[in-house]
């Protein structure tokens, strides 16, 4: 298992265009280093204040760079997340790859596969676009982030950790390459469960008593402390890695034109987090350093980003034009007016907002239904429209949660309800919800009190939801436009399809993702 828009005045626009075009004239067209992480939640690294989660690689970059506080994936989902990535597009715009675990549509272009066709080396070490099927070209299957360098192996610190040696691989694609730009896709398979219980003691030297607060929507025990340090422990791994990583660019000479991204995926595979569509579900790590391109290091930027910035910003840089690269309309704008910039906090104004959803995440319901949600992040607050909100938001219970990844947290919530113990932290994940959610991310950042049915929210509600269909219909989301059901009917490409019904017939299915006690009688 694989561990709205308002117009910038014209002045503005053109300062940002200068800007640009004179930092391009004094470069060549860089390097591009992406790193993502698998699963690591933005509220967990030592960058944004964490004291308990050590990440100096992390770190180094934000100091030499741009620190993001306002990052967020279009969705919390590791196949949809990485699509929108590669794109430039959100996943609600991606047809089966809206989805998690598709067979990729023939035609979306990745912009790997694009900067490989116009004069780059690429390749990927890990977990690149996953999972999934990626479809073929000439019978051959797509390389949709590369080349693939996975090959070298080694001893990890603990047996849940993989045993891909990222850094001997990234140094084999370097010493490959051919004499031009690359770009190269670390693909840490960490945090991704499963965990070795007790690591984060063991291994990592961390006692249970470092975590300042667990958040609000699980249970304050010794197993999910433990569960959290497993998670950091993970993460640090991650980080160590992308030090080595680092290293071995600063002393090939390339660091300096290299743009070295970090980020992750989706957040923390917890209950209410991973897949979901909470703040903590969305809101990721970024930081960008590019010692040759990047104007004032050091920098800490508002600016709401979508990932969907990342393709168009990749390109620019390299100097291809997006309407001639075979790439289909981008819904993000590139990053160059926030690193060409000197400018702290908000950069760009019309920065202000993002969009977010989902549609069928893990299989488990029914027919292989999803729970389509649409969100959108703006001043403050999250709001969500849940479409179907018959179905169950984690999965259902008859098939063991399958939308809410096996943990020890996810098992004492259950137990807690079992035993008639409590059922609180079991509602706040896995109970049915209502067709609109209203937080206050400033004030409730684990998004519990639902705000949405107070009169004095009645106009924020409507103007926040106004703006995300209007944004929805621009982006011709079958959601909005026509048949949202269509992500319903889209294939599932892992051995689980149709999994509910199949269960229910008897069938014995590994989902390897969850525990054999998450199953409700």
């Amino acid at each position: 298992m694989n561990k709205s828009l308002v117009l910038i005045p014209v002045l503005l626009s053109a300062s940002f265009v200068s800007v640009a075009k004179a930092k391009s004239t004094k470069i060549k067209r860089p390097n591009i280093l992406f790193c993502i992480a698998d699963d690591a939640a933005i509220k967990y690294l030592s960058a944004y204040g964490c004291k308990w989660v050590n990440t100096p690689a992390f770190d180094q970059v934000a100091r030499k760079g741009l620190l993001f506080n306002n990052a967020y994936t279009c969705n919390a989902k590791s196949s949809p997340s990485r699509s929108c990535i590669i794109t430039g597009r959100n996943s609600w715009q991606l047809k089966e790859a809206g989805n998690h675990v598709p067979f990729f549509p023939a035609e979306f272009k990745s912009f790997i596969e694009v900067l490989n066709e116009n004069g780059y080396s690429v390749g990927y070490t890990g977990k690149g676009w996953a999972p999934g099927e990626p479809g073929k070209i000439n019978g051959i299957n797509r390389e949709l982030t590369g080349k693939n360098y996975s090959d070298i192996r080694l001893v990890p610190p603990t047996n849940s950790i993989s045993t891909c040696d990222y850094v001997a691989n990234f140094n084999k694609f370097l010493s490959e390459k051919e004499d031009k730009p690359w770009f190269f896709w670390y693909g840490g398979m960490e945090p991704h469960r499963n965990y070795e219980f007790g690591s984060g003691i063991k291994s990592g030297h961390k006692k249970l008593t470092d975590i300042d607060k667990v958040p609000d929507f699980w249970p304050d025990n010794d197993s999910v402390r433990n569960d959290m340090l497993d998670y950091a422990f993970e993460v640090e791994y991650f980080d160590n890695q992308l030090h080595k990583i680092l290293d071995i660019l600063k002393k090939s000479g390339e660091l300096d034109n290299t743009l070295v991204v970090v980020t992750s995926d989706n957040g923390m595979p917890f209950p209410r987090v991973k897949g979901q569509s909470y703040e903590m579900s969305n809101h990721l790590p970024l930081a960008m350093m590019w010692n040759n391109g990047i104007k004032k290091q050091g920098r800490i930027i508002d600016d709401m980003v979508s990932f969907s910035d990342f393709a168009p910003t990749f390109l620019k840089i390299a100097n291809i034009d997006w309407g001639k690269s075979g790439m289909k309309t981008t819904a993000g704008r590139n990053l160059t007016d926030i690193m060409f910039s000197d400018k702290n906090y908000q950069v760009t104004k019309t920065r202000n907002h993002v969009l977010i959803g989902r549609e069928r995440n893990d299989v488990g319901r029914p027919n292989d239904e999803g729970y389509p949600v649409r969100g959108i992040v703006k001043d403050g607050f999250l709001l969500l429209k849940n479409f179907e909100t018959d179905r169950w938001p984690g999965g259902n219970p008859k098939t063991g949660y399958l939308d809410t990844d096996g943990s020890p947290t996810k098992s004492v919530i259950l137990n807690q309800k079992r035993q008639g113990k409590n059922d609180y932290f079991w509602n706040l994940s896995f109970q049915k919800r209502d067709s609109i959610e209203l937080y206050d991310i400033r004030k409730d950042p684990v998004c519990i009190n639902n705000l949405a049915g107070q009169k004095i929210f009645s106009k924020r509600v409507n103007d926040m939801e106004n703006l995300m269909n209007r944004e929805l219909q621009k982006q011709q989301d079958p959601r909005i436009t026509s048949n949202g059901a269509i992500f319903d009917n889209y294939p599932y490409a892992g051995p689980e399809k149709d999994y509910y019904n199949r269960f229910l017939k008897g069938e014995k299915i590994d989902a390897g993702w969850v525990e054999k006690t998450d199953f409700e009688k």
